[in-house]
């Protein structure tokens, strides 16, 4: 990068890094279907029916993850 103004080549720079922080940002990892990712009730928005499936959901999968690390 050769620039005659550094104004130029802070905001390539700066361009730079947001590419590579979009690059890397994390994958989201539940879609909305319409049911309780849990229970499978069905649900007009979010993930889970209550704060208990989403607990119950989040127990699970920590016990599985800590099973396949083992």
């Amino acid at each position: 990068m050769t620039h005659a103004d550094f104004l130029d080549e802070a905001a390539e720079r700066e361009q730079q890094m947001v590419e590579v922080a979009l690059a890397n940002r994390p994958k989201p990892t539940m879609i909305y279907t319409g049911e309780c990712h849990w229970c499978e009730e069905p649900i007009a928005k979010g993930h889970y029916c209550d704060a208990e499936c989403r607990e119950d959901h989040e127990k699970f999968l920590r016990a599985q993850s800590q099973r396949s690390v083992a």
